[in-house]
């Protein structure tokens, strides 16, 4: 079932032929301002001697073109009419400050919708190269063409910022690496003994930490790591360093040492 109620149509005018015709922007605009029932213009059907045409011209009222700067005269340009058209029409709703009864609103709601015509002709409406319509285009390009912001003049400035060269954190870093110097590459067997010591503490330790215990650049400690330690790459010991079996020598391997003493016995 349908969740719009059906209604009736009016099509006391569906013989109606009507004319569908494109307006230039500028008029759309004013007559949508418009709130008055004044005449806008005059329309004008000439028949073009010894041709089977006629010429169709659209001249705004005078007055309505001085207040509003729109161009006067334009000319209709037919278009091929390739499909079927129609214009309907739909009861006029209140405005929403309106209140209305329950009686009011199932009338309103229970109103016909009226075929008023079929669209028999297609038009363009074209303004003709006047002055008016020059001047038009020339303030519609300016106003494409202005930027949506822009530099204005002020008084005093909001907030001063003083540009600064460097910044206490940038400054408290070169200060460390001033302080701590360049690192040296020390001898191989001290630095493995560093790390003996270390391991001896802790079994795992990451890279950072290693590295400050040591104070070696990281390549050479890398490259030392790498043939005296496990990276571990799994959880829950993620990205640390680990002694490699061979050179661990920790309590919980005793008691495995110790099995295997026994079942060599």
């Amino acid at each position: 079932m349908s969740a719009h109620a059906e209604r009736e149509m009016d099509v006391t005018n569906a013989g109606r032929g009507i004319w569908l015709v494109k307006v230039p922007k500028f008029m759309r605009d004013a007559w949508s301002k418009k709130d008055t029932d004044a005449e806008v213009g005059r329309l004008t059907i000439s028949k073009i001697p010894g041709q089977k045409t006629t010429s169709i011209s659209f001249s705004l009222n005078e007055q309505y073109c001085t207040a509003h700067a729109l161009p006067k005269e334009h000319k209709f340009i037919s278009h091929d009419l390739k499909q079927s058209l129609g214009v309907f029409s739909l009861p006029i709703a209140p405005d929403s400050d309106v209140v209305m009864t329950a009686i009011e609103a199932t009338a309103l709601a229970s109103s016909n919708v009226a075929l008023e015509g079929q669209v028999i002709q297609k038009f363009e409406c074209q303004p003709l190269m006047d002055e008016r319509y020059l001047k038009l285009k020339l303030e519609t390009k300016k106003k494409a063409e202005t930027p949506a912001r822009k530099a204005i003049p002020i008084d005093r400035p909001a907030s001063v910022y003083k540009p600064k060269t460097s910044h206490p954190h940038k400054m408290a870093i070169e200060k460390q690496k001033e302080s701590e110097g360049k690192k040296a590459r020390e001898d191989k067997d001290k630095v493995l003994e560093m790390l003996f010591a270390a391991f001896e503490k802790h079994q795992y330790y990451n890279i950072k930490d290693l590295q400050k215990l040591t104070k070696q650049p990281i390549t050479y400690l890398k490259e030392i790591l790498k043939e005296v330690c496990d990276y571990n790459v799994k959880n829950p010991h993620k990205n640390t360093w680990e002694l490699k079996r061979e050179y661990r020598h920790y309590k919980e391997d005793k008691p495995a040492a110790a099995a295997a003493a026994d079942d060599s016995d």
